[in-house]
This record gives structure tokens, C-alpha cells and sequence, in this order.
């Protein structure tokens, strides 16, 4: 039986159907907003999977192309390998949720959100997070919810709740904001140098949205919510736990663990490991424990030296950041390049321009077909950790660091007519403890302002952790996490920027939200500790971009022509730009509204293509002298080339003042001469005299 569900959200229904599809699944949501439909189902492994020490839980957003119409290209025409877009709403998704499923629950769950239909105006990432909770909180898998998100946007000063395509255009904030009925639990944003209080006036606003639906979650789970099953618990045992502590003592833990290099502490770590494989040799099952304990041993060590004794594994003050270095011009051809390190977090970022055709094109769900002008791509190798595995190109996690870098750099880069270049930048983690994506920040905005390109500010990313205690006002911010704060930590708060403002937000946390008075505190470390950044570290390298791109990097000039005669440009087949290309060298991009970019490391080159087009397009006049060569001779006269879509001739009589008897007694083929236009006809025929013989 269907049992509907509704409210009124942002202005449009919101409606949950349960029962009308998918009943076989634990859970499963059919989420209307507006005319936009999500499928969202939730299940659950009967049995926990053997030999496994986390939480499996896969989600997946699935954009369907008919649910805008469209038929897929390429030669299967079936939806291929999930876009960048539903990777990243994969982790929205995914984020706020993880930490409300039991620490200890080993079954596999499958969060699956199918996208139906979708209208513009609504999104379909939001309805698939809300759609994931309620088929979550509705079934019978362990989950301390409901969630509940929303978006918010700033138009003109004004916050805006979920806000439509058009809204999103001229927005200066892309807030998503995930809760719990008393928490923030995570926290999503792109913002166009936001102040802090701003961004803490909206962060509040969506929480107090959210509350409005979880209460609307909660009259659905009340009707058609299921018992929650029982499951096999997974805990490390007491017995060998105790035996373990007191065998190895904490004293001796706490020497292992606290230091500031990765690898010390992690070569103690295998010590004791192996002084415990020894001891429990006999002990099969107490043997298999190992990794768990010293893993469960390592976190409440860190925890308590850290909360109750504010001692940092590394002995950093609370507020301290990591070793700094900067520095430009790593490599010697490359557009441009920027090392950034923290500690023993190392990146390499990489600059390269090209032509504004080179950007990538983007066919999403939207039914708007649109192009990114700015790739940021991030690769993290197995070496940068000190392991070895072969390399299966950009997981999930790479995609998703990749974007955030992305979407803190683009509120501070120049127009396309400000600065009319493709720009991808590739942050190398040639080192990685902690944050990397936040060091890939530093690192490209020096990159690109070695590379040339003006950015409007700098920016700065860095990471603030959390431990917390048993209330709500017993915890410590940390700043600058490294990793092991990070693995044993409650919090990776993640907010890049300027000196005016906010431009990014990642926020990550394990534990069940966060208070108003911990975000506030959050937002104010970051803003202090990328402020030293940027003016102790950075600016002093290089705060501004260069006034001239680098020596291997293309130069472009624009030209614009009429749109009715870009096909003069171009030429039967082609053939007029690519006489122009071939006789410069040139690279020559030419868009529908006639925007012409021609490239080229050589300047002179490029005026000189610019002169040949400037010839076709532009009219020519009776009187003026052009410079030519003769192309054909007939017995009447010889045909003058005065542009590459353009000849006229000189007929016998205007070679020369004295009688001649042939043509070719004056010019010969291939002759470059000065000629001058005597007329133009009606039909565009063009006569000429000779001026001057230039070969």
C-alpha cells in the first residue's frame, strides 16, 4: 500500500511516497521536488563480511540521461562511467551520514539514489540526500537519524533557500548544510569571498531548515518506519585489550606515538606490534586482534594527552601550524609551478594555458550543455604515504579533493575577456601527513600566479580538527591537523579563502554534530591561521600574478569579427585558415559570436595572423595600395592575390605607362607586387594598377 507524504519547501512540494516501488528493498523513499523524481533505497547485508575492521557502506547517485531527455552519445548509447558530478554528490551523500551508523556494524549497505526526472529548478543531489535519509531512517538497518540538508544561496545580500538554476547563476554562495535534529553534521561550500559572519549566518539559516524537515522526516517514520534489526557486534576483546595495556603500558604508548615524524612513529607502532605477535603466538584468536587493539590503544592515548593534557602528538601548541615553505619557478617549461609544504605535507602544483577551445565541456543533468574554463586534477601516488601499490587513476577521494581545490580558486580568477585562457592545474601530493587538499590550494594559487594568470587575491586552505569529551563543552579545536589527529580526531574542517572572505568549505566529522559554539570557534581558527599564511608565507614568494605569461606558455590576442563572415575566415573546407595557419605557425580558435584567439609563442607571428584576417574581413577601398602576389596570367592581364579570399586584376594596360605586348614582359607568377585599387564594381570585381614591383 502507497502511503504519500508532503510539505511545502523553498516554495515547492516536497512529496514522499513509500510502498509504490522498490518494496523488496530494507528502505526505499520515491522523492518528488517540483517535477524532479529520485529513487532512494537503502539496504543491508544479512551477515557482516568477514575479515574486515570498518564500516562497508557504498553509495551511489545514479544521473540517468532520459530523465532530461536525452539519449546518451557515444557507440553504446547507455550511461557509462559515473560523471564528476554524481562522484561528488556520491560524497555529499555519504559524508553526513557514515558517522550516525554504528562504529561497529560490519554489513554492507548500499545507499542507491536513481534519478528519474529532473526539473531545473530542483535539485536532484539535494532530493537524493534527503531521499538516502528517509530511506535509511524508514528501514530496519542500525541508524541514529534522521538528516536532513539544504542549500543556500546569497543574491544580491539575500539568502536564499534551495535556490533555482537562474538563482545559482548570480549567486555568490553554494551552501549545503547537513543536521541532525540538534547538530550541524556536515558542511559543503563555494562561495565568491564570503565574510565569516555571513557564512555563519547562513550555515545557521540551513540548520534551521533542516530542523523543519526532519520533523517532517519524523511523522513518515513514525507511520511507516521498521523495527531496527539486531546485528553481530565487533569490539576487541576486554580480556585482550587489558592484557595488552598492561603489557605494553601507556607510558610506553605515549612514547611511541608522540612525535613529529611519520615515519618514527610508525616504525614504534610495528615494534609493539611485534612484541605483541610474539606474546600472543599461542593465542590464535587474541593474535588476529592485534591491528584493532593497537589501533583502539594508539586513539585513546592521542585523545586523552590532547583533551586533557592539550599535548599534540608532534608537542605543537593547540593554535600552531606546521613547518611552512614556499616557493615558485620549481620547473624549468612548464606554463608555471608552485611548492608548497606544512610540515610533512608536500604538494607540486602545475600550471597550463591554452586556448579557450581546450576547456572541458560538460553535458550534466541540467539540460544546459556548458564548459569548465578552469580544471583543477589532483593525484595522490601510494609513495607520497610511503607504500607501494600500482596506480588505478583518480579514486573517488582524488575526485572529490580535486573539486574542492577547484571550487576555492574559481571565485578569483579573471573573466575569459580579462584573461582568454583555458587554465588546468595538477597538484602532485609528493608527500602527504595531513591535508593535502588544502596544501593543493596554496600550491596552485601560486602556480597560477607564477603562470600569469591575475588572480584577484590569493588563497589560502587549512584544516582544523576536534576532540571531544562526554558534554557538548568539553572539547578542543586543533589547528592544522596532521594525520594521525585526523584518524583519531572527531573533525576535518576544511575552509579556504582571501583576505575578504570564505571561498571554500569541506567539513568532515565522525562523531554526531556539531555545536553552534564549536563552528564558530572553527570558522575563527581557520580565518587566523590562513591569514598568517598568506602574508608570512605566500605573498612574500608572490602575491600577485605576473604581468606576462610564462616563455613556453602560448600568448593570445583576440579579434572579433562579424559573425556573416566567420566563413570567409575559414574558407571552402577550410582552406583560408589553414593557409593562414601554415604561412604563421598559429593556432586560430574561432567561436559561433566570431571571437577570434589566435596563439602562438611568437608575438610576431600572431600580429602577422591578425593582419590576414584583418585584410579578409575588412573592406577594401578604392585608392588605398596593397601589397600582393600574382597568382595567375591570362593575355588580357595578371590576377593579383590582395587577401586570401580576394584577387583583383591588372589589366595590360595598367602595367605599365608605355605599350606592352605581353604580360608576362612585366610580371611573371609568384611576382610580390604593390598594386592600387582603382575600382570596385558592382559585382565586387576589383581592377588594379601596378605600383611597383617588390620581386
Amino acid at each position: 500500500m502507497t502511503k504519500q507524504f508532503s510539505m511545502e519547501l523553498a516554495g515547492r512540494i516536497l512529496m514522499v511516497e513509500v510502498g509504490r516501488v522498490a518494496a523488496q528493498a530494507n528502505g526505499a523513499a520515491l522523492m518528488h521536488y517540483g517535477e524532479t523524481v529520485v529513487l532512494s533505497t537503502a539496504t543491508a547485508s544479512e551477515k557482516p563480511r568477514d575479515g574486515i575492521d570498518f564500516f562497508p557502506l557504498s553509495v551511489e547517485f545514479e544521473e540517468k540521461q532520459y530523465s532530461v531527455g536525452k539519449i546518451p552519445g557515444g557507440y553504446l548509447k547507455r550511461e557509462a562511467r559515473p560523471s564528476e558530478n554524481a562522484v561528488l554528490t556520491d560524497r555529499v551523500i555519504d559524508r553526513p551520514m557514515r558517522p550516525l551508523f554504528p562504529k561497529d556494524y560490519r554489513n554492507d549497505v548500499a545507499l542507491n539514489n536513481l534519478v528519474l526526472s529532473v526539473e531545473p529548478d530542483c535539485s536532484p543531489e539535494l532530493t537524493a540526500m534527503l531521499g538516502s535519509a528517509i530511506a535509511t531512517s524508514i528501514s530496519d538497518i542500525p541508524f541514529d537519524g534522521p538528516t536532513a540538508s539544504t542549500m543556500i544561496g546569497l543574491v544580491d545580500g539575500e539568502f536564499i533557500v534551495n535556490p533555482t538554476a537562474d538563482q545559482k547563476k548570480v549567486s555568490d554562495l553554494a551552501l549545503t548544510v547537513a543536521s541532525t535534529r540538534d547538530k550541524v553534521i556536515m558542511i559543503e561550500a563555494g562561495a565568491n569571498e564570503v565574510a565569516e559572519d555571513k557564512m555563519l549566518e547562513a550555515i545557521f539559516k540551513a540548520h534551521e531548515v533542516n530542523k523543519e524537515v526532519i520533523a517532517f522526516i519524523d511523522t513518515i517514520v513514525a507511520e511507516c518506519g521498521k523495527e531496527k534489526h539486531e546485528y553481530e557486534h565487533h569490539a576487541v576483546d576486554s580480556k585482550m585489550y587489558d592484557d595488552m595495556v598492561s603489557f605494553i603500558t601507556p607510558e610506553a604508548m605515549e612514547v611511541a606515538v608522540f612525535t613529529d615524524d611519520k615515519q618514527t612513529r610508525e616504525g614504534n607502532i610495528r615494534e609493539i606490534e611485534e612484541k605483541l605477535q610474539e606474546r600472543y603466538a599461542d593465542n590464535e584468536e587474541w593474535a588476529a586482534q592485534i591491528g584493532e587493539a593497537v589501533y583502539a590503544f594508539q586513539k585513546k592515548t592521542v585523545r586523552k594527552m590532547i583533551l586533557k593534557d592539550q599535548k599534540r602528538p608532534d608537542g605543537r601548541k593547540v593554535e600552531e601550524i606546521r613547518h611552512l615553505h614556499a616557493e615558485v619557478d620549481c620547473l624549468p617549461r612548464v606554463h608555471g609551478s608552485g611548492l608548497f609544504q606544512r610540515g610533512q605535507t608536500q604538494v607540486m602544483n602545475i600550471t597550463t594555458l591554452g586556448s579557450l577551445s581546450e576547456a572541458q565541456r560538460l553535458d550534466g543533468l541540467d539540460q544546459e550543455e556548458t564548459e569548465k574554463r578552469y580544471m583543477h586534477h589532483y593525484n595522490f601516488p601510494s609513495y607520497s604515504v610511503g607504500e607501494t601499490r600500482p596506480s588505478r587513476g583518480p579514486g573517488r577521494r582524488e575526485i572529490g579533493h580535486g573539486a574542492l581545490a577547484e571550487r576555492a580558486l574559481v571565485p578569483v580568477l579573471p573573466s575569459k575577456e580579462e584573461f582568454p585562457y583555458a587554465i588546468r592545474t595538477v597538484s602532485e601530493i609528493m608527500e602527504s601527513n595531513g591535508s593535502t587538499s588544502q596544501g593543493s590550494i596554496c600550491a596552485s594559487s601560486l602556480s597560477l600566479m607564477a603562470a600569469g594568470v591575475p588572480l584577484k587575491a590569493p588563497v589560502a586552505g587549512i584544516s582544523v580538527g576536534l576532540v571531544t569529551g562526554d558534554t557538548d563543552d568539553d572539547y578542543i579545536v586543533l589547528t592544522d591537523i596532521q594525520g594521525l589527529e585526523d584518524f583519531f580526531g572527531d573533525m576535518d574542517f576544511k575552509v579556504a579563502g582571501t583576505d575578504k572572505g570564505i571561498t571554500a568549505i569541506q567539513m568532515d566529522i565522525k562523531i554526531h554534530g556539531l555545536t553552534d559554539q564549536i563552528i564558530r570557534e572553527a570558522i575563527a581558527r581557520t580565518k587566523e591561521a590562513r591569514t598568517f599564511i598568506l602574508h608570512e608565507v605566500m605573498n612574500p614568494v608572490i602575491a600577485e600574478g605576473r604581468d606576462h605569461v610564462g616563455q613556453y606558455a602560448p600568448k593570445i590576442s583576440q579579434y572579433k569579427v562579424d559573425p556573416e563572415k566567420i566563413s570567409e575566415v575559414i574558407g571552402k573546407q577550410g582552406k583560408t585558415i589553414n593557409g593562414i595557419i601554415d604561412e604563421t605557425g598559429v593556432k586560430i580558435d574561432i567561436d559561433e559570436s566570431g571571437r577570434v584567439d589566435i596563439l602562438s609563442e611568437d608575438q610576431e607571428m600572431i600580429d602577422k595572423a591578425i593582419s590576414i584576417i584583418k585584410s579578409i574581413v575588412e573592406p577594401l577601398n578604392v585608392g588605398d595600395i596593397y601589397e600582393g602576389e600574382v597568382v595567375r596570367i591570362l593575355n588580357f592581364g595578371a590576377f593579383v592575390q590582395l587577401t586570401p579570399n580576394k584577387d583583383g586584376m591588372i589589366h595590360i594596360s595598367k602595367l605599365a605607362k608605355e605599350r606592352i605586348e605581353k604580360v608576362e614582359d612585366v610580371v611573371n607568377i609568384g611576382d610580390k607586387v604593390a598594386v592600387k585599387i582603382l575600382e570596385i564594381d558592382d559585382r565586387g570585381k576589383i581592377n588594379l594598377r601596378l605600383e611597383e614591383k617588390l620581386s
